[in-house]
């Protein structure tokens, strides 16, 4: 029969191999995120400044599509969504088809009943979108903003389409592909599916700063981690 003693011994004993193989991953998971960063680093700022081109040259129909890319984008794989954006701006539904039309070019959006009606919903703020944009003080509030408005946008989806043109480099898109890295990384403790905005930005503070600690931009830190998962730079 084991008495307390020895089982307090073992329950530290425990603690102490789970703590040091923690460690041990987390600093595995650093060295080969520093190792993969020296190979596509100039790769990312490459897409970054492309994003940043997308700006300057866009009017509002242009900035309505990426919005429309961010909208597709919860539960979906990104480029089945962009496929789709693609699609619909083909055959001229983008701005003028209905959430019917719309719904059925949608392969591979999951909840496409609901995304189209919410483009169709979205078109209101086109008219303007891109001076309204420009016109916020920073990126933060710009993303509120969004979040306020747009039915469906949520705070990644908001980060994530002003990441696409160009703005917000300080802003995190925490979407699960970034979320599970965070955890292998010790950032966070556990993997959440679903985030409240001040939940959001304490992660998103949390991320700030660790990418200060290692010397990885935060815009740059967050295609590195959606890179890792995806084994692609993408939108």
């Amino acid at each position: 029969m084991i008495c307390v003693r020895h089982l307090h011994y073992i329950s530290m004993n425990l603690i102490k191999l789970t703590e040091k193989m923690s460690k041990y991953t987390k600093e595995s998971e650093l060295k080969s995120l520093h190792g993969t960063y020296k190979i596509i680093s100039m790769d990312i700022e490459a897409r970054l400044k492309e994003f940043e081109q997308v700006w300057l040259e866009a009017n509002d129909e242009v900035i309505f599509r990426e919005l429309v890319f961010c909208l597709f984008t919860p539960q979906s794989k990104a480029k089945s969504c962009w496929s789709s954006v693609e699609r619909i701006c083909e055959i001229d539904l983008l701005v003028r088809g209905s959430a019917e039309q719309i719904s059925k070019e949608l392969n591979g959006v999951r909840f496409h009943h609901t995304k189209a009606a919410r483009v169709v919903e979205a078109r209101k703020h086109i008219p303007g979108l891109k001076a309204r944009i420009a016109g916020f003080k920073d990126a933060q509030e710009a993303r509120d903003w969004l979040v306020l408005n747009i039915n469906g946008m949520g705070m990644k989806e908001a980060s994530h389409f002003l990441r696409n043109l160009g703005m917000g480099r300080d802003l995190a898109i925490l979407d699960r592909h970034i979320l599970k890295n965070l955890v292998l990384l010790g950032i966070i403790n556990d993997l959440l599916t679903s985030l409240a905005r001040k939940r959001y930005l304490e992660i998103e503070d949390r991320m700030v700063q660790f990418s200060e600690q290692i010397g990885i931009p935060m815009a740059h830190l967050d295609m590195l981690l959606w890179y890792k998962e995806a084994g692609e730079i993408f939108k």
